[in-house]
């Protein structure tokens, strides 16, 4: 079993969770989202650039004559991912954007497992796994309930 993995997954939700909002509480201190996330992101791209020297060898570049154009703008989805994140934080609190985006990402999951799409192994999607998923969602749901 791979339960080492899937703690260190959910450790990593929870690390997730704690870098969006710390997004969000800086655009909201600087009362300017846009900015607060470039500004993320600019320490975001340094860090980045930091990890990947470290991986450096010669010819590290070669094989991406074979990633596809698209794959490439993950970067630029992922800076608008965080941006639409950091201003809808502080609008509708930590607790209801962690559950919609819980709720995104099973849905993502399992339509990428389920197709294979980008790599995943194909995994279909069968009435359980749709209860189990509705059950996690509603328990998400009742956790965070005011």
């Amino acid at each position: 079993m791979k339960l080492h993995l899937y703690v260190f997954t959910i450790f990593l939700g929870v690390i997730l969770a704690v870098h969006l909002a710390m997004n969000g509480k800086v655009g909201s201190v600087m009362n300017n989202a846009r900015v607060g996330n470039a500004l993320f992101w600019c320490i975001g791209a340094a860090t980045a650039c930091a990890i990947g020297l470290s991986g450096w060898r010669d010819g590290v570049f070669a094989p991406l004559k074979d990633v596809h154009p698209v794959l490439l703008t993950a970067g630029a989805l992922g800076a608008s991912l965080v941006f639409a994140i950091a201003w809808l934080m502080p609008q509708v609190g930590a607790g209801p954007m962690m559950i919609m985006l819980l709720a995104g990402q099973i849905l993502g999951g399992l339509l990428l497992s389920h197709y294979g799409w980008l790599g995943s192994p194909v995994d279909r999607i069968t009435l359980g796994k749709l209860a189990g998923v509705g059950l996690m969602i509603a328990g998400v749901l009742i956790a965070t309930r005011k």
